[in-house]
């Protein structure tokens, strides 16, 4: 019998999405179903939505969706899986009335406070054990884009000054606990290159570290591509209370930011939150070089599409 971990009773929340700017309702609720399922209830009989991996329907917009793209999906999952991962919750049900969770201040603190408060029963931690090392690289993605996205990308860094050299890669690690290492690499000035590494391990040490150094760091973005991702159908719900904005000349933000480096510790929150669609506990090394919720996508299902290079232990 798998034991589960679970709420003590459930949490709304409510916000508006990043991306559409619409409000949105959000119920975490209880489930002795193993697992984390969203429900959109504003869509009559539709059927859970796993928030797994192999469920990610697409990672274009700058966030996590999964589900189907074209009807049933949730979008912007990372921040929300993040603080379900470090409150020790691995079974609830989301219902949701729109696309795409609250962004509520851009970070996973609000979403965690939430979860602590209503408090966790049951202990449930199924492992995933990385047991080969395997590398997922940003040339990759771009070799599954249509031709025309590749040219306007490939302009678009050459313009930018930026290289598509990324990479995530997951390594066998000391056996109990996911070590993630960050580094960000921008032409702006005030982020430039930035390292930042994060080790948990399941007690109340490491929790506690990121609620202090980690939790808190927001999304960030550039203030002049906003009216161009507003006229894609992004970042409508974005302004300075949920995003660290950059100046255009990238040398200043908009809006204070918490620490110099927060915009890489954000990237800590980012790789929990995707390394939680794996279904358990990651035990590895994660190493992520300008990576993004692509590259951490694409590492886990290469990771799981060989029975060698991994093994799980169920909760009991």
């Amino acid at each position: 019998n798998l034991m589960v971990a679970t709420l003590k009773k459930q949490v709304k929340i409510t916000g508006k999405g990043i991306h559409s700017g619409l409000p949105v309702n959000m119920i975490v609720r209880p489930s002795e179903q193993s697992g984390i399922f969203f429900h959109r209830n504003d869509i009559p009989e539709s059927d859970l939505i796993p928030a797994t991996y192999d469920n990610v329907g697409d990672t274009s917009m700058r966030n996590t969706t999964i589900g189907n793209p074209n009807g049933a999906h949730v979008q912007t999952i990372e921040h929300l899986m993040a603080a379900l991962f470090m409150a020790g919750v691995d079974s609830v049900i989301i219902d949701i009335d729109g696309p795409e969770t609250p962004i509520l201040d851009g970070s996973a603190e609000q979403f965690y406070n939430a979860f602590i408060d209503a408090g966790i029963t049951g202990n449930g931690r199924r492992k995933v054990i990385v047991k080969q090392p395997i590398i997922a690289y940003a040339r990759e993605i771009r070799r599954t884009l249509k031709l025309w996205v590749r040219i306007k990308l490939w302009f678009f860094e050459k313009m930018a000054g930026r290289k598509n050299d990324g990479f995530v890669k997951l390594a066998p690690s000391d056996g109990s606990s996911l070590e993630i290492s960050a580094t960000l690499v921008y032409p702006e000035k005030i982020i430039g290159r930035q390292t930042y590494s994060y080790v948990f391990r399941d007690d109340k040490k490491s929790v506690s570290d990121f609620v202090k150094n980690v939790a808190r760091a927001r999304t960030f973005g550039k203030y002049s591509e906003w009216e161009y991702l507003k006229a894609h159908g992004m970042g409508r719900g974005a302004d300075e209370t949920n995003v660290i904005a950059l100046n255009d000349a990238g040398d200043g933000t908009l809006n204070n930011t918490i620490w110099p480096d927060e915009f890489v510790r954000h990237k800590i929150i980012d790789a929990i939150g995707d390394m939680y669609t794996s279904g358990g506990f990651v035990i590895g090394k994660l190493e992520s070089y300008k990576g993004s919720h692509a590259l951490n996508n694409m590492v886990l299902k290469k990771l799981f599409s060989n029975p060698a290079n991994y093994d799980i232990i169920e909760s009991k």
